[in-house]
């Protein structure tokens, strides 16, 4: 097997991943913290990623898997009027590609005039997002900062948006409404309601335009 232990310097949370494994799967991390005593297991590993404080403008709330673990997750956005000919685009922890199709999508769905703007997406507490369940937090988070309205911490958005805006479900979707039951979430935005009551009011989301009546 071949582990990587990735971490940046500045902060508490290190993870343990597996790159290649002959005997099984690599999909799964431990996640640890670092602490004056060394480094121990993280077991309240939710309070580390996001942050049920006050609401804030461009703060959008989802729940990602890492192997078979839920974690809610702050998406973070910052939208400000360009000084430049060519917005600037970038990221942490999201994929800019994946960014890009999101906000073309954005300008033509919902005639939001993002070309005059600087996006920024940003994954709070260092965690690489690799999947497109995020996508429909990191559109409410663009919205979220374009108009200044802040979203409740009350709530988490999950689900994959498509080239033609329609918003997809993901999987083990019982599992995040679950986790995310448990962390004091009330309110879901999905795709799809769930076949049994997870203890989460679940609002279903079809097309992104729709996403409007939200906000």
């Amino acid at each position: 097997t071949v582990l990587y232990f990735e971490g940046e310097a500045n902060k508490e949370i290190r993870m343990l991943r597996g790159f290649k494994n002959r005997f099984g799967s690599t999909s799964e991390i431990g996640i640890f913290e670092m602490t004056q005593e060394g480094l121990i297991s993280a077991k309240d590993i939710a309070s580390k990623f996001f942050d049920k404080s006050k609401p804030q403008s461009g703060s959008a709330l989802t729940v990602s898997m890492e192997g078979s673990r839920a974690l809610i997750l702050e998406v973070q956005a910052l939208v400000t009027e360009s000084t430049y000919p060519n917005p600037k685009r970038s990221t942490t922890g999201f994929d800019l590609n994946r960014l890009n199709m999101l906000l073309a999508l954005l300008e033509k769905k919902l005639d939001l005039p993002l070309n005059n703007y600087d996006v920024f997406i940003n994954i709070s507490g260092g965690i690489k997002i690799k999947e497109s369940s995020a996508d429909l937090a990191v559109i409410a988070a663009i919205i979220s900062s374009f108009r200044d309205r802040p979203i409740s911490k009350e709530s988490v958005f999950i689900g994959e948006v498509s080239l033609t805006g329609e918003i997809k479900d993901v999987y083990s979707n019982d599992i995040r409404l679950r986790e995310a039951s448990a962390q004091g979430i009330t309110k879901a935005i999905t795709a799809i309601k769930p076949k049994t009551s997870m203890g989460v009011k679940c609002f279903v989301v079809d097309e992104v335009p729709k996403m409007l009546e939200l906000f």
